[in-house]
């Protein structure tokens, strides 16, 4: 029985990491555009999570950050316990470079 449990854990624990790779993506697709903002990229993760993750991810938060050169998301939150007391973490990390418009030279 336990084995049962763990195996569906490990499913819900796997699509709650996808749920916050497909966030983390899309929050960075939207920050890093010409004209992007870390604010339009933390609403776009926000948004992606009350679609997808509401009874997958748990506890979600998204940090979003965006310099003249980068943009980076964190998106992280807990996979639903199956097994008692088991808590497994769900975290994305995603990081690319600004989308910048350079004219002729």
């Amino acid at each position: 029985m336990l084995l049962i449990l763990l195996v569906i854990q490990f499913g819900m624990w796997q699509h709650a990491v996808h749920v916050t790779e497909v966030a983390a993506a899309e929050a960075l697709a939207v920050a890093r555009a010409h004209g992007g903002s870390a604010g339009a990229g933390r609403a776009e993760a926000s948004s992606l999570l009350s679609r997808l993750g509401g009874s997958v991810l748990r506890s979600p938060r998204v940090s979003v950050s965006r310099t003249a050169e980068a943009a980076r998301v964190q998106v992280s939150g807990v996979a639903p316990a199956v097994v008692p007391f088991l808590r497994l973490p769900a975290t994305t990390v995603a990081y690319g470079p600004v989308e910048r418009f350079r004219g002729d030279r």
